[in-house]
């Protein structure tokens, strides 16, 4: 899906058995990204937007993205919409799932430590050797080179949604506009596509989804706005003296 994908494989494992499940990762994205890539006119969710594709035709997977995709909608208050550029659109959940589903599989195969980041959006699993806890860092939404936070997490979900790469790509469903209060919106939590649609539907909200991030129960949150407000949620995962400078 145009992004680039790192994984970290943290156990004491023979290198052909890390070479094994790495494999088994990369082949689950490539098969994501033949199914629901919007970049792809080949794709299954790309014929299915057309109309040239039913639902019930398609890859199981797209029926169980597109049922969470619409409980989605009902939870955001419709703030994440899958069709609210005009066409059929799940990446804004698909991304977080496809991760999330690869981390699922690999503690399955006897991964219990491993990090996974695709274009952003990360699964933390264990640790890396030596230390309790992975850290992650929240990239800076003005400097490329810069973090605005270091989280220090395990078993936990980090994804962000902003405008600092792709432009005001994210749009308020009910106007039709971009959504441009919020530069960058990160969520913390146990499941990384429900993370990764709840950043989305926030920055589509613009300053209300502060707010509404507020209500997430098992979730915590870090927010910086067009104007440079840096904010966070109090039980964020902040590793000590890790902050936006």
């Amino acid at each position: 899906m145009g992004m680039a994908v790192s994984l970290d494989l943290a156990d004491d494992l023979p290198v052909p058995e890390l070479e094994r499940l790495a494999d088994g990762v990369f082949d689950w994205l490539r098969v994501v990204d033949t199914i629901f890539s919007t970049y792809k006119p080949e794709s299954e969710i790309s014929r299915l937007g057309r109309g040239e594709l039913r639902r019930a035709d398609c890859s199981p997977v797209v029926g169980e993205v597109l049922d969470r995709c619409a409980e989605l909608w009902r939870e955001t208050d419709g703030y994440f919409d899958i069709n609210a550029g005009g066409r059929l659109d799940p990446s804004g959940y698909v991304k977080g799932w496809a991760v999330q589903r690869a981390c699922d599989r690999l503690l399955a195969e006897g991964s219990a430590n491993h990090c996974l980041n695709a274009g952003g959006d990360i699964f933390v699993r264990g640790a890396p050797g030596g230390r309790s806890r992975w850290r992650v860092g929240i990239r800076h939404p003005w400097e490329a080179m810069s973090v605005a936070w270091v989280l220090e997490v395990t078993n936990t979900a980090v994804a962000t949604s902003g405008t600092y790469e792709r432009g005001n790509h994210v749009l308020n469903p009910f106007t039709g506009a971009p959504a441009t209060a919020l530069r960058s919106v990160t969520v913390v939590g146990p499941e990384l596509g429900t993370a990764d649609a709840y950043a989305t539907a926030a920055l589509a909200m613009g300053m209300r989804g502060l707010d509404w991030l507020a209500t997430l129960p098992g979730h915590e949150c870090a927010v910086v706005t067009e104007e440079g407000q840096a904010m966070r949620s109090p039980n964020l995962p902040v590793a000590p003296s890790a902050h936006l400078t």
